[in-house]
């Protein structure tokens, strides 16, 4: 277990901050003992929970070209055919997972493959499970080309609190499946666009870990 870069800056910020404010507290109220120790206990619990966000579990992944992994941990909020508006312009079958705060939120590779597409679009913070949120909100998306020829589309989709995407692919790069191509900082969400006769694994409400759940086998 390490942590994730994108918490370096933060995590330096926010404990340079927690140590200026109890050492001001116990220099400016030094005879209040217990609101000095009940600060410093909240300061210690706060950091602590910002750390476990920034996490990067050493993930190996079974490379499988015939599977669609996981992007990330979460539980899945959507299963059902689709119009897909932006790149195939046709009907697919969309999976989608919602990531709370307290989950994992590197983002991974569901396939093997050449990047063949990807834009980042700007938009609204709605929250992640909203309907519109695949459409309207903060997003990029990446289409992969796995070597049989089929192209798998997913969507990093910023929510309410995630307001910080992150993605370290471009078009024409090779990338493995499993590997890590991006981050979405505070809860979020990730929906994958595939043929609709892939042979769906997961059921709404399943939990998901990134780069192990299977969450489809195409044809």
């Amino acid at each position: 277990m390490t942590i994730h870069r994108e918490g370096y800056k933060m995590l330096l910020v926010l404990v340079t901050l927690l140590t200026v404010v109890n050492v001001a507290m116990r220099q400016v109220m030094p005879e209040m003992t217990i609101l000095n120790d009940v600060v410093l206990a909240v300061s210690v619990v706060f950091f602590l929970l910002i750390l476990q966000f920034f996490r990067n579990p050493i993930i190996r992944t079974a490379v499988n070209p015939n599977q669609i992994i996981s992007s990330v941990d979460g539980k899945v909020v959507v299963i059902e055919e689709v119009e897909e508006t932006e790149y195939f312009k046709d009907k697919r079958l969309q999976i989608s997972v919602f990531m709370s705060p307290l989950n994992v939120h590197v983002n991974r590779n569901p396939v093997s493959g050449i990047v063949k597409y990807f834009k980042y679009h700007p938009g609204k913070y709605l929250v992640a499970w909203h309907p519109k949120s695949s459409t309207e909100n903060e997003r990029t998306t990446v289409v992969i080309e796995n070597e049989a020829g089929v192209e798998v589309l997913f969507r990093q989709i910023a929510g309410a609190l995630a307001k910080r995407i992150r993605w370290y692919i471009k078009e024409g790069d090779q990338v493995e499946q499993g590997k890590e191509f991006g981050f979405i900082k505070f809860g979020s969400r990730v929906d994958i666009f595939l043929p609709l006769n892939a042979d769906v694994k997961v059921k709404i409400g399943d939990k998901t870990k990134g780069g192990k759940t299977v969450l489809a086998e195409l044809s």
